[in-house]
């Protein structure tokens, strides 16, 4: 070890950009999602939800040994300042756990605890809150703007129109192999929309502030700083960057006590993972004992079952939650938007801008600009939250 060495800034920016580099080839989204889900879904249904999916997945496309290596290789003993050297020891940590998870995709229970690992499981606190928020009675479906109408190719001039507001451009590619309706690729900088899926007006609303307003946003401001970091992500970057997405649905008056409950049912079947249910089980929890619609209890299953048990889901509202206190106690969410970074590392982030090695928020989420929500139910679910 090189003891007494005060690593150069350039030393960090070399660490640095090879760890970019390294990570840049996992997009753990890429690879989870299956290829094959509208066939298993007709198969599914016409066995009356009893005979399990058996979904296929997309082949990696690098050598997953060689990335660890390479990761563990970094020479981050030379780094002197011990807040800076923890972080990048957290994330090397973070990010082979990741590759784990991307390598047993398909293998079950293999991959299942991995997830646990690199994102959780709820507590028996977050699946009470979840039963509390499903109490409340949704808005009227049948309201114009509820309606669906309109498919993935006539959203793009939405997402275009919402898009002028900020100074950035990005890709937007159609899909029918994601299990959400839409979704920001950020090595890529591209938004991908479900083909097989109908928005309609007020869904558009809400994955404009969520997808464009927060993950694009992140994802330019993520790539402005001199330390990449702040574009492939801090440590369990995830539940902040959902919890400020959802909460720009809140700021924008988008937020319904109906997508409550969807972030509320992902939670419930996040739990049924812990409690060692099957896919046709978590379904039936959802469509029989919560009387959800079968095709919104297919997708949520799907969500938490892909890949053998992925348990990401639930930080939704964990991670709103956590935002809702933060904004309610006066704080400035722009540190939260320089990239893909994580309440936890706020003191770390404020530090590596007074040195340098990182930079302001250049795009700022508009919906933050003012708290327009007038739903007081929501109000009253989301202060309640335990």
């Amino acid at each position: 070890m090189i003891k007494n060495k005060k690593v150069s800034t350039q030393e960090l920016l070399d660490i640095d950009r090879d760890i970019d580099k390294l990570v840049k080839q996992i997009e753990l989204l890429s690879y989870v999602n299956p290829i094959n889900i509208e066939e298993e879904k007709a198969k599914f249904f016409s066995s009356k939800y009893l005979t399990d999916p058996k979904f296929l997945y997309p082949e990696i496309n690098f050598d997953k040994f060689n990335l660890h290596r390479e990761l563990f290789a970094q020479p981050i003993e030379r780094i002197e300042d011990p807040d800076i050297r923890n972080l990048y020891e957290d994330i090397i940590y973070t990010y082979s756990g990741l590759i784990q998870c991307i390598e047993t995709i398909g293998f079950g229970k293999k991959f299942y605890y991995n997830c646990l690992h690199c994102f959780g499981t709820p507590t028996e606190k977050d699946v009470e809150n979840a039963k509390f928020i499903l109490h409340f009675k949704e808005e009227n479906p049948k309201e114009e703007k509820f309606i669906p109408k309109y498919n993935s190719r006539e959203t793009e001039v939405f997402f275009k129109e919402f898009s002028k507001d900020y100074d950035f451009s990005y890709e937007i590619s159609h899909s029918k192999k994601i299990s959400a309706a839409a979704m920001v690729l950020n090595n890529l900088k591209t938004l991908v929309l479900n083909e097989n899926h109908m928005f309609s007006s007020h869904e558009l609303k809400v994955l404009n502030n969520h997808e464009i307003g927060v993950h694009m946003v992140t994802t330019m401001n993520g790539q402005l700083h001199p330390l990449k970091i702040f574009s492939h992500g801090f440590p369990n970057y995830e539940e902040t960057q959902e919890g400020l997405a959802v909460f720009a649905e809140y700021m924008s008056n988008n937020l319904t006590i109906k997508r409550l409950k969807e972030l509320a049912y992902r939670v419930i079947a996040v739990d049924s993972l812990a409690k060692g249910y099957d896919f046709s089980k978590t379904f039936r929890l959802l469509h029989d004992q919560f009387d959800l619609d079968r095709e919104a209890a297919f997708y949520i299953t799907l969500r938490v079952h892909r890949g053998g048990g992925f348990t990401k889901d639930y930080l939704y509202l964990t991670g709103l939650k956590k935002i809702y206190d933060f904004y309610k106690k006066g704080n400035d969410l722009s540190l939260l938007l320089t990239g893909k970074v994580t309440l936890e590392y706020l003191d770390e982030i404020t530090s590596l801008i007074g040195k340098g090695l990182a930079v302001p928020s250049k795009h700022l989420t508009g919906a933050y600009l003012k708290n327009n929500n007038e739903n007081k139910t929501v109000d009253f679910i989301l202060n309640s939250l335990k």
